[in-house]
């Protein structure tokens, strides 16, 4: 069996650690050629995408492949991999899952309340509307090939080196206070084993929440990773007053709470860390024992 990974970022990793040991080939794409001979070294595929010298050798991965994982981010023009690779997707005899990694702020802003897959879009930032407009793209290639496409809407992504407790390691860490502010979170192990479960149980046309159990205020989310790192939490500051980039500022322009039922019930997914205590806690965890020294 063959699988291609288009973009091999971090959650991408993910999933093809998980489930690597079911795919006699991977192929997974970069943006560099650096990055391609470096995945090849990990015993992967490594192809350049976008291909200046042409696309060949992806669409002949494509027409063997049996499944795929689209982890790539759409732009101003539209997503990369439709505008190029469609037809070969479209075509492509084996391929019997196809997965798309969105976001849940193809929701926008809904002053704290709840959403769930049933939940009528309505983005606000351009990422988002570009997001959605890529989604729309990929349930139409279904549609018109007899491909079953499942789109993830992702909640804010954390896992081993990228999370509030690297950033309270690093001292980076703000605590940011917008009254009434919540956000979702998901950790990279369990967005991989919903992928991993959907690709056992595909179903055309899918779209599923991916996120975590707990929409918690941010600034609790830093002050529980310090306790844990046995640090101070840094100190609160307000929202209109934090030193913030535009992207990190613009999160905060929606609210929401994100429900994610569907995983379980129709995926049969138990969430490993349901909240980010559990989360930040295996992190923990996961450092001590990397710095424990070995003493056997």
């Amino acid at each position: 069996m063959s699988l291609v990974v288009f973009g091999h970022g971090y959650t991408a990793e993910a999933f093809i650690r998980r489930v690597r040991g079911r795919f006699d080939r991977v192929v997974a794409t970069a943006r560099s050629r650096e990055k391609t001979v470096r995945l090849a070294e990990a015993g992967l595929v490594g192809r350049l995408f976008p291909d200046p010298d042409g696309a060949s050798a992806l669409r002949a991965d494509i027409a063997a492949a049996e499944a795929v994982l689209v982890s790539v981010p759409p732009g101003p023009d539209g997503d990369p991999v439709l505008a190029r690779l469609s037809d070969a997707i479209a075509a492509a005899p084996r391929l019997a899952w196809i997965g798309y990694l969105s976001t849940v702020g193809v929701y926008g802003d809904h002053g704290g309340g709840w959403v769930d897959e049933t939940t009528e879009p309505r983005p606000v930032s351009r990422r988002s509307h570009e997001r959605l407009a890529a989604e729309g793209g990929w349930l139409d290639l279904g549609r018109r090939s007899g491909k079953p496409v499942a789109i993830f809407r992702l909640a804010g992504i954390y896992g081993p080196g990228r999370s509030p407790l690297q950033k309270v390691l690093d001292g980076t860490a703000q605590r940011i206070v917008k009254p009434g502010q919540v956000f979702n979170r998901i950790h990279v192990e369990d967005i991989a084993a919903v992928l991993e479960a959907s690709l056992a149980r595909p179903r055309a046309g899918a779209i599923y929440n991916v996120a975590d159990d707990e929409p918690a205020p941010p600034q609790d989310v830093v002050t529980y990773a310090a306790g844990l790192a046995g640090l101070p939490p840094p100190p609160e500051v307000a929202f209109s007053e934090a030193e913030m980039t535009p992207m990190a500022r613009s999160f905060y322009g929606e609210n929401k709470r994100v429900a994610s039922r569907l995983i379980r019930e129709e995926l049969g997914v138990t969430l490993r860390y349901p909240t980010y205590r559990e989360g930040l806690a295996a992190l923990v965890a996961g450092r001590d024992a990397a710095e424990r020294p070995d003493r056997s």
